[in-house]
């Protein structure tokens, strides 16, 4: 099982273990809503749903998830992943809201960007946020994303189409960045 460390966090594929996890943070609708396939309310159902689904994506080589740790205790955090979608890959996290606002999400997700222009040898990946998720835009950006497009993608616990900033990096980008 590949785990990716960070400074502070430990990146682990999901485990049976981590729904209850999954349940209580994707059940708060500040979480869910920002969001693309999760439902809101989030169920234990959904959680098991997920970790199955993602576990076959990485036998299959086609996405890579991570429950995001912190070192110092082991609390899960948040996930993040990379997966192909369409034939290009896709980055998406998400931090529990206790969690917010200490870095966490830029830090697993620069890890794991050099996961996958690394590893898997993406030359670029692609990300978006919706458009009342600034935070998500900042974090991209810090990454060395840059801002491509606007589409309406689903919500699905919003039950409705969002306006959604889409942004790429490409494997050259991410290598200066990196060393800046």
């Amino acid at each position: 099982m590949i785990a990716l460390e960070t400074e502070r966090l430990e990146l682990r594929p999901p485990v049976p273990e981590d729904a209850a996890f999954f349940v209580e943070a994707l059940a708060d609708y500040e979480v869910s809503r920002q969001l693309a396939t999760a439902p809101h309310p989030y169920t234990e159902a959904d959680a098991k749903a997920f970790i199955e689904i993602v576990t076959k994506a990485r036998a299959m080589g086609e996405g890579w998830v991570f429950t995001i740790h912190t070192k110092a205790t082991g609390t899960p955090v948040g996930c993040c992943g990379v997966h192909l979608k369409d034939g290009r890959y896709e980055l998406g996290y998400w931090i529990a809201k206790p969690y917010w606002g200490r870095g966490f999400a830029t830090e697993a997700a620069h890890r794991l960007l050099a996961f996958a222009f690394g590893v898997v040898q993406a030359e670029v990946v692609e990300a978006g946020w919706f458009h009342d998720n600034p935070a998500s835009g900042r974090v991209l950006a810090r990454l060395g994303f840059e801002a491509d497009h606007v589409e309406s993608w689903p919500s699905r616990a919003r039950g409705e189409t969002v306006l959604c900033n889409r942004a790429m990096l490409t494997r050259e980008r991410f290598g200066r960045k990196k060393a800046a």
